[in-house]
């Protein structure tokens, strides 16, 4: 019995909307419609910061950064998601289920401390204009990008590495769209206490600690802008801290309300998520990568010209 419970599994099912196939039919078509708003913004994005030589900054170097891990974070799971929803046959392969984990803690990894970096680059902007130059020079904001990258890789690899050593009995059913870790790891016919050691350490240095250098750049932020005499001078400081800060808002936000928000009796006694908390979880995964290019386009001047400029010429070459 023993060896029967511990069978080696190659697949696993991706519970999803199952139960709700009108919903399936709902959210395939919109979730279909903000992934090619997410190619098409965030391609725009990259484009301009490479093409135009007014956005050859830090600010829109990490931007183009952002934009392109917004493609690469949704590609990972989106077009699954969509054949999940008009088939019948909703399994991954384990080898499949692994590197969509990966794939998905990196992205998620990389920008959380991306958003980190781009908090520090306007905190200095703003509070240090001299010294910006300097301070944010192509020697070092080239370098804090790619680390961010290799920060969210080893991360990854490592938590990914640790579950995929995990024995998994008969249950191989995940009560999400993809191969999120967390839900795979509570398959696990062990111990995974260590797992979650990992995991805790890991959001503590990799969420939380961008989180805070986000509150402390900001809030020294907020209090240089009120020492600003002129209006226009304050005006013209907070509107280029506004979209960044509306993205993290809207980026951490949801995470906080998906996994902090108190669960019901039922919820806590049982493995099935209600359809709320997968709205929730669909959400933080493709919402927020479609709204990055359009709050950076509409509160932001220099990639609105930088977007009429690119059009016109698209527009006269032809």
């Amino acid at each position: 019995m023993e060896g029967e419970n511990h069978t080696i599994l190659v697949e696993f099912f991706l519970k999803g909307l199952s139960g709700h196939p009108r919903l399936e039919l709902l959210f395939f078509v919109l979730i279909f419609i903000m992934y090619v708003v997410i190619l098409l913004g965030n391609g725009t994005l990259i484009l301009i910061s490479i093409l135009d030589p007014h956005l050859h900054t830090p600010m829109y170097f990490f931007l183009g950064n952002l934009s392109f891990l917004d493609i690469c974070y949704t590609t990972t799971s989106i077009p699954s998601t969509l054949v999940s929803f008009l088939s019948e046959r909703k399994t991954i392969s384990l080898s499949g289920c692994a590197v969509q984990m990966f794939l998905g803690l990196a992205m998620g990894t990389t920008e959380c401390v991306l958003l980190g970096m781009m908090a520090f680059d306007r905190y200095v902007a703003i509070c240090n204009p001299l010294r910006y130059p300097i301070i944010m020079s192509k020697d070092a904001y080239v370098p804090m990008a790619a680390g961010s990258w290799i920060i969210g890789a080893v991360n990854s690899a490592v938590q990914t590495v640790f579950v995929v050593q995990l024995p998994f009995c008969r249950n191989n059913i995940i009560n999400h769209f993809t191969c999120e870790i967390l839900a795979v790891m509570k398959l696990a016919c062990a111990d995974i206490s260590d797992n979650e050691f990992i995991m805790l350490v890991a959001t503590t240095l990799f969420i939380l600690t961008p989180l805070l250098l986000i509150i402390v750049s900001y809030t020294l932020i907020i209090v240089s802008i009120f020492k600003i005499s002129s209006s226009e001078g304050r005006s013209k400081a907070s509107s280029t801290c506004s979209a960044h800060l509306t993205v993290v808002i809207i980026f951490y936000g949801t995470i906080l309300f998906m996994y902090m928000k108190p669960k019901s009796k039922e919820t806590l006694n049982s493995d099935d998520l209600d359809a709320t908390d997968k709205i929730i979880s669909m959400f933080y995964g493709v919402m927020t990568p479609t709204m990055n290019p359009l709050i950076y386009s509409l509160r932001n001047k220099d990639v609105k010209e930088a977007v009429k400029h690119l059009l016109n010429r698209s527009f006269f070459s032809k």
